[in-house]
């Protein structure tokens, strides 16, 4: 792939008016904790929330008329779907989106509100994207692939353009990885403008294919990730040529660190982030010492994150953090016992969520009964304050995180 800094800055002329320059924030909680100078690209503020919306948009713009009367087609069960989606309909042109059978509803929904038709075939992207081909072929539609495409990878670096005007010192910028459009067309405008600046690659572990094929080693993919949005398995080979010559280092971060950096950027910044944002901050909590003394800029991707799960990461969090602890009691049989220990609790400053009475459990005697609370206190400190007054009054009670 061919392209250079002054194709970009074309691009970014052309998408101008129909995107939002979205803001570089410093992110001064996590700053203050991790130790670096940490500021945030917040592209999950984009019209449809999510970078995605650049490359389709800068795609759409090269068509023809009669392929513009053709209408477009994509294959997409998130963003790259949405973004498209959005900018045919405000253009005038007819879209198509093919989504794996098991898309989530929600998300479903969100495409067709933006005015594409949607049609679902197949259990995988791969599948999806073969069938997309032959849909487009067969139907004179034009094919918009979500990172294959140096129309698409022209918009996406854009987004480097703006951080480098909106923080010119940055020394590192941290990109999530998926199929590579993002980070190879980043990579391209920010080496352009400042060939020192470090361009460091996020991607999870069950999906490092481009670290894998950077590495020269064969790529192992297991299962499902939270980071969905750059679970890649054959990243584009021009997208894979930019980031052997220009990124700097790629690293890879296991499920339970991306989970944790979601929910470190919603509790310190109150930011809604998916999954890949969450890599990119676990990339950057795992290699601190690398990082120390530098200002950082990491890529919030995008932020449709489904609201089931992230309500579920969110007590997952709470619990991680010790903030959330199950506490289970052996006491008699008698009225009265439950009163006490909410008392206690209450006294306490903490909240019960939930209380569990059983009376047939055969680890206890006929005469006692096993007590699980469920409840939410400040931190770890005050778990164990809430602990120390309910065995001073004479309560047995062992914890769990196991809520």
């Amino acid at each position: 792939m061919s392209l250079t800094l002054k194709d970009i800055q074309t691009t970014r002329d052309a998408i101008r008016d129909a995107t939002v320059e979205t803001p570089l924030v410093r992110a001064n909680r996590l700053s203050s904790q991790l130790g670096i100078d940490l500021f945030l690209k917040l592209e999950n503020l984009q019209h449809t929330h999510a970078f995605k919306a650049r490359g389709a948009l800068s795609k759409l713009l090269t068509l023809t008329a009669d392929e513009r009367a053709g209408g477009v087609i994509a294959c997409s069960a998130g963003n790259h779907a949405q973004g498209l989606a959005y900018h045919a309909t405000r253009l005038g042109i007819a879209s198509t989106v093919v989504m794996p059978k098991a898309t989530p509803f929600n998300k479903i929904q969100r495409t067709q509100d933006f005015g594409a038709k949607v049609v679902l075939y197949g259990d995988s992207f791969d599948e999806s994207v073969a069938f997309t081909r032959d849909l487009a072929a067969k139907d004179g539609m034009t094919f918009v692939h979500p990172f294959d495409d140096p129309a698409v990878v022209r918009g996406q670096g854009t987004v480097a353009l703006e951080m480098l005007e909106q923080a010119p010192d940055l020394d590192v910028i941290v990109v999530p990885i998926g199929g590579g459009g993002l980070i190879a067309g980043m990579a391209i405008a920010a080496k352009g403008l400042r060939p020192d600046v470090e361009i460091w690659g996020a991607q999870a572990e069950a999906f490092g294919a481009v670290k894998a094929q950077i590495d020269g080693v064969a790529p192992q993919f297991a299962g499902a990730t939270l980071a969905e949005g750059i679970a890649v398995k054959e990243p584009a080979p021009g997208n894979v040529a930019v980031i052997r010559d220009l990124v700097d280092r790629i690293e890879t971060v296991t499920e339970m660190e991306i989970e944790a950096g979601v929910f470190d950027l919603l509790s310190n910044e109150k930011l809604v982030a998916e999954g890949a944002p969450g890599a990119g901050l676990a990339v950057i909590k795992r290699h601190l010492d690398a990082l120390h003394g530098k200002k950082v800029g990491l890529v919030i991707c995008g932020g449709n994150i489904d609201s089931r799960l992230l309500s579920t990461l969110i007590l997952r969090g709470l619990v991680r953090d010790g903030r959330i602890v199950r506490m289970t009691f052996e006491i008699d049989d008698t009225p009265g016992q439950l009163a006490i220990i909410s008392r206690i609790i209450g006294d306490a400053g903490a909240n019960v969520i939930e209380v569990i009475h059983q009376r047939l459990m055969q680890s206890v005697s006929l005469k006692q009964a096993e007590l699980d609370v469920v409840i939410e206190a400040r931190d770890q400190p005050h778990v164990e304050a809430i602990t120390a007054a309910l065995k001073a009054a004479g309560l047995k009670l062992r914890l769990s995180q196991d809520v």
